[in-house]
């Protein structure tokens, strides 16, 4: 058994929109594959588009968090909330505009033909008028 005391640090302007800060918890040795941080969100922050080869798990935490499919669909969970973003969907999720909001976000890293472990491929940012609208809609 081991105590480890995590660092947050700042997650990468390359795959996020505005201020996260991220904490690695656990990172999977073979034979495991489970990654697990929690991710912290300012107001308006979020990832940009992504996919999870086998999935992923978002647990709220605190405040209101958005998680945003391809096809328009936007799910607002609160604390206690957890949403399942299956398998090679494409998805994004942040904070509202308004609202901080922290999550568990729980994958498996799964190994692609080069022999290479990844629990993500990341895509482009979610455009502005596109997290704009999702506010409006109050969904």
């Amino acid at each position: 058994m081991e105590l480890k005391h995590p660092a947050a640090t700042q997650a990468p302007t390359a795959t996020f929109t505005g201020d996260v800060f991220m904490t690695p918890l656990a990172t999977g040795v073979a034979p495991s594959r489970v990654a697990v941080a929690l991710v912290r969100f300012t107001p308006g922050a979020r990832t940009f588009w992504h996919v999870h080869p086998a999935g992923q798990l978002l647990h709220v935490t605190d405040g209101t968090a958005l998680v945003g499919t391809r096809d328009g669909s936007v799910v607002r969970a609160r604390a206690g909330d957890t949403v399942v973003c299956p398998p090679g969907e494409e998805h994004w999720h942040g904070a509202t505009a308004d609202s901080f909001a922290a999550h568990l976000a729980i994958q498996e890293s799964v190994t692609d033909g080069s022999g290479q472990a990844s629990p993500v491929t990341w895509l482009e940012p979610v455009p502005d008028d596109v997290y704009a609208a999702v506010q409006r809609e109050g969904s």
